[in-house]
Formats: structure tokens, C-alpha cells, sequence
């Protein structure tokens, strides 16, 4: 009689290797997927404090910001280019691109005088809550020579033509200049007229009842947003 001796696995360690496999899987993708969303928020503030500091520099000895937009904004070669939407000819298309897939829109508006011209805003649409809650807290500063007048964070209003002024917190007029997508700055904090479930929350340099950076608890009250429907945007000088 001969003995054979038989190598191999069962049903049940065959069924434990693939539930180790998926775990790894799963902690994998969950471990990625977070280092990304960081790496694009870091991407996020790199690129708006290069296009503020490239935009107040170009515009420094005129004295306001009158015709700046996209278009303009490309042309003066202010803009990162891998923000820079283009055809498969590889020319621009004039509209930009932030690191999560959505819009970003710079114009010129008014500034607290109202006047025309006298800032410009800076608009990100397409962030997840997480990423509005993160950009919308960040030090952007709070100082006047950071030229910043105000910094907002909610969800998308979609707003496209008109102008409106309306008070921040501390009862100051921030004017902007509607005619771009889903600029914020400027909708009032009141829940009636932002016409949404949730307000916008508006921070500003110096201010008594909510200064910048932006509290943590008015960020994630704002950035109350289902999928990637939050925006975050900016007014400087």
C-alpha cells in the first residue's frame, strides 16, 4: 500500500486569506484616499496665495482691478498653469480648474467703498465639507497688509447676474460683483435671503463677532454641503 501525502488549503483558510486581503484592501484605499484630499487642500492654498500675490502685484501700480477675469487673469500669466482648462489643441479655454475638479473664478468687484474695481474675489467650487472646512479656517490672513477683506464658506448659490451688497458680522458693507458662478462674498448671512438650508459664513480681518481665521464651529455649520456642492471664496484688496 502506498501513502500520499496531500499539500494544500482548506475552503476555510482560503476564505480567511481573502478577508485579511480585503481589509488591507479597504484600510489601503481609506489611507489613500485621505493623503490625496490633503494633498489637495495643500495644493488648494498654495495655488489661491500665488494668484493673490501675483494678482496684487500686477496690479499694483494701477490702482484697481477693472477688467480682471479669467480670461485676462490666463493672459497676465498670473495663473498656475495646471489650473488652466485647455482643448486637445492645447489651447485655453479660459476657464480654470482647482485640484478637486471644480470651477475657480476670479474677478474684479467692489470693495467696502463700493467702488468698482477697488478688489477682486477668488472663488473654489466643487469642495467636499471637509475640504470647505479646512480651506475656510486657514490663516489667510489677518492683518491689513494681507490685503484680505473678507473670506466665505458655504454651499453653492449658483448666483449669475445682478450685484448685491449686503453687512457682515461686524456691520460692513462687502459688496461683490455677481455675473460669476457661485460667488458667495456678499450673500447674506441671514438664512431667508441666502436661500438655502444653510448661511454663509463670513469671516473678516479684525472683526469683533467673527474674525479670521474663521472659527472651526461657523466653517462646519456653513460647510453643511451634500457631496461636492461646498464652495469657499475670497475678497482682497
Amino acid at each position: 500500500m502506498k501513502n500520499f501525502n496531500e499539500n494544500g488549503r482548506s475552503m476555510v483558510e482560503m476564505l480567511g486569506v481573502l478577508a485579511i486581503i480585503g481589509v488591507l484592501s479597504v484600510g489601503g484605499i481609506a489611507g489613500y484616499s485621505k493623503a490625496m484630499n490633503k494633498y489637495k487642500i495643500n495644493k488648494t492654498t498654495d495655488q489661491v496665495s500665488m494668484l493673490v500675490a501675483n494678482i496684487r502685484t500686477l496690479f499694483s501700480s494701477q490702482g484697481n482691478y477693472t477688467g480682471l477675469n479669467n480670461g485676462q487673469a490666463i493672459k497676465f500669466g498670473v495663473v498656475p498653469e495646471d489650473m488652466i482648462e485647455k482643448t486637445t489643441g492645447g489651447s485655453a479655454t479660459g476657464n480654470l480648474k482647482n485640484a478637486f475638479g471644480g470651477e475657480v473664478v476670479i474677478a474684479a468687484s467692489g470693495g467696502r467703498q463700493n467702488g468698482d474695481g477697488e478688489a477682486f474675489n477668488i472663488v473654489y467650487s466643487g469642495l467636499s465639507a471637509e475640504a470647505c472646512v479646512t480651506i475656510a479656517t486657514g490663516d489667510w490672513g489677518s492683518g491689513q497688509s494681507s490685503g484680505l477683506i473678507a473670506i466665505a464658506a458655504g454651499a453653492s448659490k449658483n448666483s449669475t447676474s445682478g450685484a448685491t451688497t449686503s453687512t457682515g458680522e461686524d456691520d460692513e458693507p462687502i459688496t461683490t460683483q455677481k455675473g460669476v458662478d457661485a460667488v458667495l462674498l456678499g450673500v447674506s448671512t441671514d438664512q431667508s435671503e441666502a436661500g438655502s438650508s444653510t448661511s454663509a459664513a463670513i469671516a473678516i480681518p479684525g472683526g469683533n463677532k467673527n474674525p479670521t481665521p474663521m472659527s472651526v464651529t461657523n466653517a462646519v455649520n456653513a460647510c453643511a454641503c451634500t457631496g461636492t456642492n461646498c464652495e469657499v471664496a475670497w475678497k482682497y484688496y
